[in-house]
Formats: structure tokens, sequence, C-alpha cells
């Protein structure tokens, strides 16, 4: 019996070892693997580029990798876009592959229209589902919970943002589109929900005051833009948010929640007439109002400035930058693919180079490019050992003179355009991502066919593009320095 089942047990190892051979053979067979099938990495968003692209030492193929070596293919999306009566811009993709619909509306109603009370634009926008019509918040809450469907509510520097998800089965899509219409166009600003949501952002304030990190942001903002609007917290400070009441809300609500100041993105399984009646409705809701006026253009700096912020810790976090490019000027994509290389390309970059794998002074360093509707900033961050600061600091503006002047290699610049070609077919991949898109391209009025021509805008960029907007937008030899950590006089060696 012992020795049948030593036979059965030799037997079934052999023919385990010929299936792996024969599974082995069939899948290096000539045309058996088509190029750039292998699974893709995760989803990569804008915001989470950098985290994705670190890997550990000794992996022979990444999801990186697997990106880089993927074929950027066009990539058509049709959008539509028309006016309504009152001055709202439109822009609907249909979209039949799945049965869901998403809504974003986006304002003309940011913290840089807070004026005279920082946070106003944000207590605003958290409080639209805190009531609206008849509804309280619990039962706006039960209503699109019922329904399967979600609501959401932002404010950035330059827009709010109420967006829906839901059914597209007008069972479903028709009533939550009902408490949506007075979500955005009649909230009650209830004095309860008031007075909760402004402790919170009381707390986050008392909460900030222990980060270096975010006290280096607002300082940096606050002195590369001064009083002018992109200067203005967005969550405000103690001051400005306990005299905030409800007839400021509704002030600031009825200026710039208005029609003539909305974009309204769509996409989902409804046709072109569906989609007419949902913006025509909202556009009804709201009152026609005014655009808000321009922003008030910012100077670039004329000298470099340091700023220090004293704060009892063994990290310093460091921000070096000045102003960058408002959104769609036209040196976007070849600063963008150039920062890439700079900074935004993770273990690749220069930066992350020379200050982190070569010196080891910090664990993660990154530069970005903030477009909005004035001129954002340019910045590179990171954070190193208060005794290391003036060394790091040293090689941050070795690296960005050296980058300014020279640019970059041909082989950095093919790198940096495959990775980006190959990343972004995966940020477009969702309804979500497409309606975040059509609400850029509306509100900062850029080109429909944006997402059609941006694969070819990559492709066409060459080392002298880069090279020239570099030097056209970034002044090495004035650039602002925030340092938030203890004083290791680091200053005294910024240029």
């Amino acid at each position: 019996m012992s020795e049948q089942s030593r036979i059965s047990r030799k037997t079934l190892s052999i023919m385990i070892l010929v299936v792996c051979i024969f599974i082995v053979v069939l899948y290096n067979l000539p045309g058996s693997r088509k190029p750039g099938a292998e699974q893709p990495g995760p989803l990569v968003l804008p915001s989470q580029n950098q985290a994705l692209k670190e890997r550990a030492d000794g992996l022979k193929l990444t999801s990186l990798e697997m990106i880089e070596q993927a074929h950027a293919k066009p990539h058509k999306v049709h959008i539509e876009s028309w006016d309504t009566p009152n001055g709202a811009r439109v822009l609907f993709v249909q979209a039949p592959e799945i049965p869901m619909l998403d809504v974003k509306v986006v304002f003309d109603a940011g913290a840089a229209r807070d004026q005279s009370l920082p946070g106003l634009a944000q207590l605003t926008s958290s409080m639209l589902t805190e009531g609206a019509g008849i509804a309280d918040v619990d039962a706006i809450a039960r209503h699109f919970e019922g329904l399967g469907a979600s609501i959401n509510s932002a404010s950035y520097r330059d827009m709010a943002v109420v967006s829906l998800r839901t059914l597209s089965d007008s069972q479903y899509r028709d009533p939550a589109l009902t408490l949506f219409y007075d979500v955005v166009s009649q909230p009650t600003f209830p004095q309860s929900s008031l007075q909760r949501l402004r402790g919170q952002m009381l707390l986050g304030l008392q909460q900030e005051k222990q980060s270096p990190g975010a006290l280096a942001q607002k300082a940096f903002f606050q002195q590369l833009y001064g009083e002018l609007p992109y200067g203005i917290p967005p969550n405000g400070n103690e001051d400005s948010l306990n005299r905030i009441g409800t007839e400021d809300l509704r002030r600031f609500h009825q200026q710039y929640y208005v029609a003539a100041n909305m974009v309204v993105a769509m996409i989902g399984d409804i046709d072109r007439t569906q989609a007419e009646l949902i913006a025509l409705q909202l556009d009804k809701q709201l009152p026609a109002g005014q655009p808000a006026p321009p922003l008030p253009a910012a100077n670039k700096l004329q000298q470099a400035i340091q700023e220090h912020v004293e704060f009892p810790s063994s990290q310093t976090h460091i921000m070096v930058g000045g102003l960058g490019v408002k959104r769609g000027d036209p040196d976007w994509f070849a600063l963008y693919v150039g920062n890439e290389i700079l900074g935004a390309g993770g273990f690749s970059s220069r930066l992350n180079q020379i200050i982190r794998q070569d010196h080891g002074l910090a664990y993660s360093v990154y530069s970005h490019f903030i477009p909005m509707a004035g001129a954002g900033p340019f910045l590179i961050n990171l954070q190193t050992r208060s005794d290391q600061t003036r060394q790091a600091l040293d090689l941050l503006n070795t690296t960005l003179s050296d980058f300014v002047r020279n640019g970059p290699t041909a082989q950095e610049l093919d790198a940096a355009k495959r990775h980006i070609l190959g990343s972004f077919p995966l940020q477009t991949a969702s309804n979500s991502n497409i309606v975040d898109y059509l609400g850029m391209i509306g509100f900062y009025d850029l080109p429909l066919n944006y997402l059609d021509t941006y694969i070819g805008n990559v492709e066409q960029v060459e080392v002298d593009d880069v090279r020239q907007a570099f030097q056209r937008i970034v002044q090495p030899d004035a650039l602002l320095t925030v340092t938030a950590g203890q004083d290791s006089g680091a200053a005294e060696t910024v240029p």
C-alpha cells in the first residue's frame, strides 16, 4: 500500500512538472503575448503620481515600467458644449457603457473670492449639504443613500464644486437630481451646522500649528502673493471664522453661485436632450447673476526672499519657488514634461537622484507647477534633518539653476515622455476622471479637443522647448525660500 502511494505521488509530481513546462513553452511561443498586454499598474491620478512611482530595489518589472513600455494611443473623447439662456457653460459626454450619470457643477467661488473674510468660501461650500429646500442634513443624507447616489461639495483657491453621481435610470436619476438642484440653489445655512463646521475649522487651525509642513505652505503662499487673493488662506483664520455669520454665507452664495458664474460638466448614460434638460433646470433655479471679475495679477519676485518659521522639530520643511503659469499657458506642455524630469518623476527625477540617492538628505523631493486662473506657483518641496538644511538647499539651487540653464538631455526627455504618454490613458479610464477634466476644461476655457490633442502635444515637446520655457518662467536668482523647523542659519547661504 505504501509502495503504491509512493508511485502515485511520483506520478503526480511528474504530471505537474510536465504541465508547468507546457505552459511555459506555450506562453513563450511567438505571438502568444501582445505588446502592452501586461497587467497595468494602479490608476494614476495627477495628485497620486509621486507615491505610485517609488518602488523597492530588485524588482524586475514594476507597474511604472509597465506604464513606460505601453504604447500611447490617440484618446478620443467627444465633448459637446453649449451655453444656457442665463450664460452657464455646459460640457457633456455621452457614455452609455455603464448605467451611471456624473454631474459636476463648478463655480468661480473659491477662496480667492473671500476678500476680508478668509474661510468664507470653504464654509459656504461645506454648508450646502447641511440643509436645502425643506430637507435638513439628515434628510439629505437619507435621500441620496436610499437612491444609491452620492453628493459632494468642495472648495479650492479658484473654484467651488458640487458633484453628483447617480444611476442613470430615471426612477433613481430624477429624484436624485431634484434634491441636487435644491442643494446647489436653495441652501438654508442652519445656524447649528454653522457652529459645528466653524468649530471643526477652528480645530483644524490648531492642528495646523503642529504641522511644520502646513505652516511652511501657508507662509509660502502669503509671502508669494501678499494681499492678493491667492495669498488668502482657504481655511481662514481664527478672527475671520468667528466673524462669519449666516448672512455672510447667504451673501456669498447669492453673489457667486449664479448661472453666469457656472460651468456644468456631465458624463453618463443619457442623451443630449436629457443633458440639456438637466442644465436648463440648474439654469432656471439659480439667479442669472454676473461672472466673477478677473483676479488681479501677481508680480514676479525681483530678488531672492527667505523666510523661516521656527518650529521645534528635528526635521526642517523646505519650500522653494516663485510664480508659475496660468492654465492654458502656451508653454504648458513643455513645462509639464520638463518638470517630470526635474522633480515630478519620482526616483528618476534629477532632484531625487541628487538630493536623495546621491547624498541621502531627504526621503523625497518633488517639484510642482500649479496652474490656476491666475499665475499659480512653481515650487519645490522636501524635508531634511535640520542640521542638513544648508547642504540640501545648496544642492537644490545648484540642480535647479543647471536645469534652467541647460535643460534636459535627450535621454531624459524620451524617458519622461514615455512615462507621461503611457500613464495618460489610465487618467481618463473612468467617468469620474473624465468629468473632472470636463470641469477643468470648462472652468479654465481650454480647447474642447484638449484630451484628443494631449498625446500629440506631449510628443511634440523638444529639448529646446523645455529649456526656453523654464528660462521664461523660472528665475533661479529670484526665488522665495521658506523653511519651517529649527533655525540652522540656512538662509544665509541661499542666493
